[in-house]
């Protein structure tokens, strides 16, 4: 569940922070992100549906569990000193120029 919540919480799932072209064709990406995250990492085998559901079942129904692993998450990226998905570069040296 953390898994699912970081990786949604991070790609911007719900679509909060902006309007997108093709929002359905992102959340289907978005979605097969987790499904293949989860198989990887915990051999968990579930299908698109069932992870958008318990999304949907995790925000409107069990509010209290979904705070407490946002608190979790926000805990590790204090831990970790940097938010996954704004992590800068490495500073370049002086004089360096920064390759784009």
């Amino acid at each position: 569940m953390v898994e699912m919540v970081d990786i949604l919480k991070r790609a911007d799932y719900d679509g909060k922070h902006g309007p997108y072209p093709n929002p359905n064709v992102r959340k289907a990406k978005i979605m097969t992100k987790v499904v293949k995250s989860l198989q990887k990492n915990f051999g968990v085998r579930r299908s698109e549906d069932q992870l958008r559901k318990q999304w949907s079942d995790l925000k409107l129904r069990e509010h209290d569990q979904y705070r407490m692993i946002r608190k979790l998450l926000l805990k590790r990226e204090k831990r970790l000193g940097t938010s996954e998905d704004t992590r800068d570069p490495s500073p370049s040296k002086e004089g360096e120029v920064p390759k784009t």
